[in-house]
């Protein structure tokens, strides 16, 4: 029973089963590590920070944690947030901008993401890598907001009438209505 117990834990090290907790404890300088906890939505830090400018520059880095795979097929195609504000003095789910993310079809996908008066807008801008450091940015123009991850950029209508994002900061989600299957660690790094 016991070499039973040795070949098992030797294939699964093998064969990735480690991937999940192998960066677990990782700092990397600079960066904030957000955590979603199996089960849940939100990353465990989701500190209040009321918001107004034109721009929001930040670095990310995801691991391997970033892989899954949901309970019911179609909510696969869902999209994570990952970092951006709410908008217009308002609720998120009102106005906001935000650069979303999920894994399908064998990737890593980063969308831009916009509410513009209740009604929700996405586009794909690219894939990205496991472990690649990423340089995004939103920023407000007018009647638009420009999503950039690296030297991919993507443009989406804005209809909120601030001047510039007025709003609150917002961070790490995962789903729609499902929870995260397995933990799920994002390093952030803000750039002022």
């Amino acid at each position: 029973m016991k070499n039973l117990f040795l070949i098992l834990l030797s294939v699964c090290f093998l064969s990735g089963c480690s991937k999940l907790s192998e960066t677990e404890n990782t700092t990397i300088p600079g960066f904030i590590k957000y955590t979603i906890v199996k089960g849940g939505h939100f990353a465990d830090k989701n500190p209040a920070k009321k918001i107004e400018t034109t721009s929001m520059k930040f670095l990310v880095k995801f691991d391997g944690s970033a892989e899954y795979t949901s309970l019911t097929t179609e909510n696969q195609f869902d999209i994570n947030k990952l970092f951006g504000f709410s908008d217009n003095d308002s609720t998120h789910h009102r106005y906001s901008a935000r650069i979303g993310w999920r894994w399908s079809d064998g990737a890593l996908r980063l969308f831009a993401y916009v509410y513009n008066s209740g009604t929700v807008i996405s586009k794909e801008i690219t894939t990205v890598n496991i472990g690649e450091e990423l340089d995004c940015s939103i920023s407000v123009a007018g009647d638009t907001y420009h999503f950039k991850v690296n030297d991919h950029i993507e443009v989406l209508p804005r209809t909120a009438t601030t001047p510039s994002a007025k709003g609150y900061q917002l961070y790490p989600y995962f789903g729609g209505d499902e929870v995260a299957p397995h933990e799920i660690r994002i390093w952030i790094k803000e750039i002022l």
